[in-house]
């Protein structure tokens, strides 16, 4: 087994490109945020950021970390076979590599994915209706998230092929019986995808307690909505700047809380 030392010892030895560090620091960005917002499940859910470059490497967190442990060297670099490209201690999840590897090479936009096992999300995916258009939250989502039928734990590579399908070109991924996804074009929009999924899914399960009949506006209305929140609809006034001004938000945050994710 290796010692903590000699962990450390790997992980000083990390040496990258300014733009790869800089995608390091996002995703572990990413990590240090999912932790705070109490998204996790032990070990054992994952993120992964593809790299620049034609070989698809990408990172993945090293296995074994809590996620309030990752920082941007102790990420682990691999290829889309799920084999380290350079030296590290750690092993990766095999569920994360059969989940991200299936998404990163089928989709080009796809750069971050990110996956997650909370409570809401799981009962979500155990509801057979999924995702409802109850609160504006989840209008983002609204005919924009797709399915995903339980196979098991995802061990097999089989199910790559149908993981791609199900997810289509959607930006969210419910996965029945198991729990929620997102990707996004950066770590940033993956993160904010995930965040107001979760919420979504929040607001739903509290929703369904209360016992009363659930109000879903027309699916007019909840078309519009979701095309308001992609940036795909005309409006009177326009909010361009707002993920960017939250994203920003969430790193002062780190800053404050942990900075030394960027170490």
């Amino acid at each position: 087994m290796t010692s903590t030392a000699e962990k450390t010892a790997v992980e000083k030895t990390v040496s990258v490109s300014a733009a790869e560090w800089e995608l390091r620091c996002q995703l572990a960005a990413v990590y240090r945020l999912v932790a705070h917002f109490r998204m996790t499940d032990l070990i054992f859910t994952h993120i992964s950021l593809r790299l620049p470059g034609p070989d698809h490497h990408f990172l993945i967190n090293p296995y074994g970390l809590l996620f309030e442990e990752i920082t941007a060297s102790n990420l682990v670099k691999i290829d889309l076979d799920g084999k380290a490209v350079e030296p590290s201690p750690y092993p990766v999840n095999p569920a994360g590599f059969v989940i991200h590897s299936a998404i990163h090479r089928a989709r080009e936009d796809a750069q971050c994915v990110l996956h997650t096992h909370t409570k809401a999300g799981c009962a979500v995916a155990a509801q057979e209706g999924g995702l409802l258009p109850l609160n504006q939250m989840s209008m983002e989502f609204y005919d924009r998230v797709g399915y995903h039928d339980y196979e098991g734990v995802a061990l097999n590579l089989d199910e790559q092929k149908r993981l791609v399908a199900d997810i289509g070109g959607h930006p969210a991924l419910i996965l029945r019986n198991h729990g929620l996804l997102t990707v996004g074009e950066s770590a940033a929009q993956a993160f904010l995808r995930m965040y107001y999924l979760e919420k979504a899914c929040e607001i739903q399960v509290t929703a369904q307690a209360g016992g009363s009949a659930l109000v879903i506006p027309p699916a007019e209305i909840c078309d519009y909505t979701a095309r308001q929140l992609t940036g795909e609809a005309e409006t009177d006034l326009e909010d361009a700047d707002a993920y960017d001004l939250a994203w920003s938000a969430m790193l002062r945050l780190l800053d404050r809380v942990a900075p030394d994710y960027r170490s």
